[in-house]
């Protein structure tokens, strides 16, 4: 458990706070490269408690602005993005996407010379990649994207979407790394027994040795509920590797990626699967963003897959058209009993609902003096213990991660092996040179 101050320490983003200093060193998801047209309408945004707008101009440039004209403070979400500019309503100052002001027809020339300079809104640093406007909060020059892998492949070779949370970002964050909660919130219920996902049809009842290996693990995390829990640190995070009983002498590992200061690529994939990535971007105490990702290194997402993940699978959530989830906290997350009883232990539909609806059920923020933990828990608390320290380094000191884009170029997933092998040698075996640089 954490004390009341750690607690709080942990929760707080806002520009005032040692989290949000932490977080405001790293560059953050801000939208997607989609909900932006140029000369299209700004987009408001809300990040790490601050209010922004972003827009495209003429040229199909991004800008992320603070939202309110210096002249007399009108928002700009009621202005123009006209040629390569959002020009203000009220009195038609206009400003780029580097916040220069750039027009100011209602003084005279000399005047608007001199006062151009000082009505400069604040901007934040913008790179656009991977179908993302990544933004850059700290101040000074900022440092080079993290060279995540979906970042790095083809565009057919990626999709990627966001959803919206109303918990705090740190709680969201923990139920994507507490992953021995598969053997329960994500499991299926048939005869009034906890199965596998596959086990609930009877069409699907195969076991021996004409069970695939993507079925059994399903059956494995459903029969063994206690995962035995290591944690490897590396130089842009950690490294989460949980083992359960497999068959014959087989154990089974799921390993995630926790990366600095709030992402995770999330295992549940062999080689042949796609893979998986969450960013957690904290709107404000009360709420975040979770940026979804999903690539493959060596293949295309077809379009079955495409739509898919768009309507709702996995750690993809089905949302509206603003990226509202359809099952939240104000209908329950539509939660049935009669599934509960015969389908679904949780009576939820959705990976992503599932967690979603638990996240929130802590609360807007969790009381993490009140938790009685166990070993299942470790990742987790060291995912608490490793932020928790990176927030108290000294002033001027980087931490971890930020300046080593490098170091997040690394993989999550599954492994099957006999009960004997290492841990290192399992990790070298699924990730080769992909598992991290350890410290």
């Amino acid at each position: 458990m954490l004390t009341e101050a750690e607690n709080k320490t942990l929760t707080e983003t806002h520009p005032s706070s040692a989290m949000g200093n932490l977080i405001r060193k790293y560059w953050q998801p801000a939208c997607l490269s989609q909900e932006l047209r140029s000369d299209g309408a700004p987009l408001r945004i809300k990040l790490l408690n601050e209010d922004f707008l972003a827009f495209r101009d003429s040229e199909g440039k991004v800008g992320v602005i603070e939202p309110n004209c210096p002249h007399r403070g009108a928002n700009l979400f009621f202005g123009r993005n006209e040629q390569c500019g959002l020009r203000c309503a009220y009195h038609g100052w206009k400003f780029d996407v580097k916040g220069q002001c750039v027009d100011i027809p209602n003084a005279s020339e000399q005047v608007a010379i001199q006062l151009k300079p000082k009505a400069k809104v604040r901007a934040l640093h913008i790179k656009e990649q991977a179908d993302i406007v990544w933004a850059y909060f700290g101040e000074g020059q900022a440092p080079e994207l993290p060279k995540f892998e979906f970042m790095q492949v083809p565009p057919e070779q990626r999709f990627v979407s966001k959803k919206f949370q109303q918990c705090n970002w740190a709680q969201a964050v923990e139920g994507g790394l507490d992953t021995s909660h598969f053997s329960y919130l994500h499991a299926g219920i048939r005869d009034g027994m906890k199965v596998g996902l596959h086990e609930v049809s009877s069409r699907n009842q195969v076991r021996g040795d004409n069970e695939p290996v993507s079925l059994k693990r399903l059956r494995w995390l459903a029969e063994d509920g206690a995962p035995r829990f290591t944690v490897k640190a590396h130089k842009a995070g950690l490294l989460l590797c949980a083992a359960r009983t497999g068959d014959q002498g087989q154990t089974y590992w799921r390993m995630t990626q926790f990366l600095m200061p709030n992402h995770s690529l999330t295992p549940g994939n062999f080689p042949e699967d796609t893979s998986l990535a969450n960013t957690w971007v904290p709107i404000d105490e009360h709420s975040c963003w979770i940026f979804c990702y999903a690539w493959h290194p060596d293949r295309e997402i077809g379009e079955k897959e495409r739509a898919r993940l768009a309507a709702g699978s996995g750690i993809f959530a089905e949302v509206d058209d603003d990226f509202m989830p359809i099952r939240r906290r104000e209908n329950d997350y539509l939660i049935s009993r009669e599934r509960q009883k015969t389908v679904s232990f949780s009576g939820i539909e959705g990976i992503s609902e599932q967690d979603q609806a638990i996240a929130d059920s802590q609360g807007f923020i969790a009381d993490r003096t009140k938790e009685l933990l166990v070993q299942t828990d470790l990742g987790v608390v060291r995912f608490r213990n490793l932020i928790l320290s990176e927030v108290m380094k000294e002033n001027g000191a980087h931490p971890l991660g930020s300046q080593d884009p490098d170091a997040y170029l690394v993989r999550s997933g599954d492994h099957v092996v006999p009960q004997e092998t290492s841990l290192d040698k399992v990790i070298q075996e699924r990730f080769g040179n992909y598992g991290g640089q350890w410290i």
